[in-house]
This record gives C-alpha cells, sequence and structure tokens, in this order.
C-alpha cells in the first residue's frame, strides 16, 4: 500500500475480451453465475524501473520475470495476471511453483486453488449478510458503495487485498505492513451481496500531506470511470478533514495521466462557479475549496495555460470564454462523488501541529487586503 499512486487506477491499461467471453468461469459447479473470462495486457506505462540501481534492478527482474500466478477469479471475473505477487508459500502447492487460478472468495479475499473449496466456503462459513467487505460502511449511492477497511483490525484483508493488486502493479516496492493503513474498497452492490471493483489506502497520519498511497481498478471493471472516482473520493475524505492533500510522490507517467484530468476539471469547474471577486482569487483559495495541494493547482494551471507571469507576478488568466473553451475539454465526469451520501467522521488532529489543515493556511488575497485595510483605517483615528 505504501507504494505511490502509480498504477492510477488502471484507467488507461487495456482490457481484451477473449474468444471465451461469457462463459462460466467455474463451469457448471455455479450455474447462475454467467461469468465473464477477461484478459488484460499490462500497460507499458507501469514500468518504474528508473532510479533503481544494478543490483536492485536485477533483483527485481529476477523475482519479477516469471508469474507464480497465471489468473486470478474474483467473483464471476477470470483475469489474466501481469506480475509476480509474493503470495504465501504454503498456497503453493504443486513442485512447479504455479498456480493456474487462484480462486478468491470476492466477499472475505481468501484464496484458495480450488473452486470447490471456494465453493465450499461461501455455502457453509459466508451467510448473506455478511457478503461485503469488512469494516465500516461509509457511502452509498445507488449502486455503489464504499467501505473503509482499518489494515490493523483487518489485517489478513488487507495484506491479500495487496497480494491482488501486486498481480497487476508493477512498483519497485510493496510493503505488507498494513497496520498503518487504512484501505477504501469499492464495490457494485446487486441482490448477492458487494462486489469489489477497485480500492485505494491512505496513511492513516502523513506528515508529508498524502491522502492516497497506492490505488487500483481491477481490469475486469476499468473503463468505468472508477479509477477517477477513487481519486475524487480521497479529495472529499481531505475536505472533510479540513485538509489539503495529495497523491504519493513521486507520482508515475500513469498515475500523473489520472490525476492531471482529475485537477484540471475540478479547477475548471470551481472556476467557472466561484463567487464574489474574481481579482481577489488566490492559489490558495482555490486550494481550500478543493483540499488540491497548491504545488499541484500551479501544475494543473499551467498545464491548462491560464496560469501567467508578467512583471514578477504570477496571475491566473481566467476569463469566461476561455473557461467555458476549457471546460469543454475537461468536463467533470461521471460517476461523480455526492457529498450527501458520504458518512463519515475523521480522526481529530491539532491544526496547531497539522500543516495541512486548510485553518493553518494564509489567508486569501482578500482577506489579506481587508485587513489591510481595517490596520490603516485604525492608524488614521490615532
Amino acid at each position: 500500500p505504501s507504494s505511490a499512486a502509480s498504477s492510477a487506477a488502471g484507467e488507461s491499461s487495456a482490457t481484451i475480451p477473449t474468444a471465451s467471453t461469457g462463459t462460466a468461469a467455474g463451469g457448471a459447479v455455479e450455474e447462475h453465475i454467467a461469468a465473464d473470462v477477461v484478459a488484460t495486457v499490462p500497460a507499458q506505462e507501469l514500468d518504474e524501473h528508473e532510479g533503481l540501481d544494478e543490483a536492485s534492478l536485477r533483483e527485481h527482474e529476477e523475482v519479477t520475470k516469471v508469474k507464480n500466478v497465471a489468473r486470478v477469479e474474483l467473483g464471476k471475473y477470470r483475469m489474466d495476471t501481469w506480475y509476480f505477487s509474493p503470495l504465501p508459500k504454503e498456497l503453493i502447492k504443486n513442485s512447479s511453483g504455479m498456480i493456474d487460478v487462484l480462486y478468491v472468495c470476492e466477499f472475505t479475499l481468501s484464496f484458495f486453488t480450488r473452486k470447490e473449496e471456494l465453493l465450499r466456503f461461501q455455502a457453509k462459513e459466508l451467510p448473506w449478510d455478511r457478503r461485503h467487505p469488512p469494516g465500516n460502511e461509509i457511502y452509498r449511492n445507488g449502486n455503489l458503495s464504499m467501505f473503509e477497511v482499518d489494515g490493523y483490525e483487518e489485517r489478513i484483508y488487507c495484506q491479500n487485498l495487496c497480494y491482488i493488486a501486486k498481480m497487476f502493479l508493477d512498483h519497485k516496492t510493496l510493503y505488507f505492513d498494513v497496520d498503518p493503513f487504512l484501505f477504501y474498497v469499492l464495490c457494485e452492490v446487486d441482490n448477492r451481496g458487494f462486489h469489489p471493483v477497485g480500492y485505494y489506502s491512505k496513511e492513516k497520519y502523513s506528515d508529508v500531506g498524502y491522502n492516497l498511497a497506492c490505488i487500483l481498478t481491477f481490469p475486469s471493471h476499468q473503463r468505468k470511470g472508477y479509477g477517477r472516482f477513487l481519486i475524487a473520493f480521497s479529495y472529499e475524505l481531505s475536505k472533510k478533514e479540513e485538509k489539503v492533500g495529495s497523491p504519493e510522490k513521486p507520482i508515475s507517467d500513469l498515475g500523473q495521466q489520472a490525476y492531471l484530468p482529475f485537477w484540471s476539471s475540478t479547477i475548471v469547474d470551481f472556476l467557472r462557479n466561484r463567487r464574489g471577486d474574481a481579482t481577489s482569487l488566490s492559489v490558495m483559495d482555490i486550494s481550500k475549496q478543493t483540499s488540491i495541494m497548491a504545488e499541484d493547482i500551479v501544475f494543473a494551471l499551467n498545464q491548462l495555460g491560464i496560469l501567467k507571469f508578467v512583471n514578477g507576478v504570477y496571475f491566473i488568466a481566467a476569463e469566461t470564454n476561455l473557461l467555458e473553451g476549457l471546460a469543454k475539454r475537461h468536463p467533470v465526469k461521471e460517476p461523480r462523488v455526492d457529498p450527501e451520501k458520504l458518512h463519515w467522521t475523521p480522526f481529530i488532529t491539532d491544526i496547531k501541529r497539522d500543516k495541512f489543515s486548510i485553518h493553518s493556511k494564509r489567508p486569501s488575497v482578500q482577506k489579506e487586503e481587508q485587513e489591510g485595510r481595517k490596520s490603516e483605517g485604525g492608524s488614521g483615528g490615532e
């Protein structure tokens, strides 16, 4: 979970149905489920070997050159894996060291090497009212639900989630010390239960202001906007915390490809709908309202071409016509996070110690000007 937000939720990765798409992944054992067989190909952008020294690179290549799981079946989807994952040794029972299909209970993330074992477990050990992730459901809107899972309280579940994620993420390192992390699991809801489609993790407390550590949309559910939804959700939590946040750095090219459209559309939408004196708008004002870190706002404004530098002063060129054109190129896409459907209380921190609290930020330009006028008026009265 401590890997940077470099998978970018997999939104730009390809998902290619095979000729067997639509056949039941589990055969006749579970006839009531029409399982899809989904084959995936790794995105080349996931290569993050930059910065590794020669010895580390050799070790990385040695560990990842051979996959130990060919496919993973999660719910009604069977997906080709992309990378090696350091699964517990006791799970691999054959001499080849290879698992053809790893069967995963989508509700508990328990691992099985035989479909019959999975079905037996679900029939005997998993009543209908437990067919959801552990932890607290903090968001429900239509058929989408989000659960917050504490890595310390649900260690096995979160470790298994990391093992699955490693099959689709090529990171330099991926730690399985899940205790310091919270995991936010996005589910599609139907009458059979809550089916995970992706997740992101974040540190319970980050001294550098990160609000997201690792993010993944499962290949079977890419191209649905869930990666962007997870990113938006991380900022909604930051708003609830009254903090600014940013994905874990350094962010990869693929991560930037996912974040930049979100930052751009969010900032343009804010500028179009802002109220008050437009001439008094500052980067810090945008940061306070969106919870996007100032450095990320500056980067996005530069990419949008509306941050200008004239006579030694930066200003935002936000004419109405320009913003309308940018809004068409950078729309706020569905599915959106509805803040009214979020039921979550943040951890309480001392804002005097927390430099990422919006209350610790410099006042806006407008407020500074008002305070300056008050000060001038006071000195004149004396």
